[in-house]
């Protein structure tokens, strides 16, 4: 399975999925750590974390899957989101947190 299938696999597989430096324990960005924050924030369920720390392909597919050039990047019901800025803006509107409802509710945006 090439790396695109992979993460194509995971972000397919799991209604929420952030690409992140370390784990939603031990961020290892400030960026990544924001990112768990806002998803706690939101009351996300079963989120699916992956460091792309652990895998160098990973970390370089992601950014071409998306054609997005930075970690992290959160992915809801199969659709690029985006980063953490984008993230940011939209938990301060509160499209985020209705994303992330229906999400949980295992329904499509």
């Amino acid at each position: 399975m090439s790396v695109r299938d992979t993460i194509h696999q995971t972000v397919t597989s799991h209604p929420v999925v952030l690409f992140m430096k370390g784990t939603a324990q031990f961020p290892m960005c400030g960026f990544s750590g924001r990112a768990i924050q806002i998803l706690k924030a939101c009351d996300a369920q079963n989120v699916a974390t992956v460091n792309v720390l652990d895998d160098a392909e990973i970390r370089q597919g992601i950014k071409e899957y998306a054609n997005w050039p930075t970690i992290p990047q959160l992915y809801i019901n199969g659709e690029f989101i985006g980063g953490c800025d984008i993230m940011t803006e939209m938990f301060q509107n509160g499209e985020l947190q209705q994303l992330i409802a229906n999400a949980n509710a295992g329904q499509k945006a």
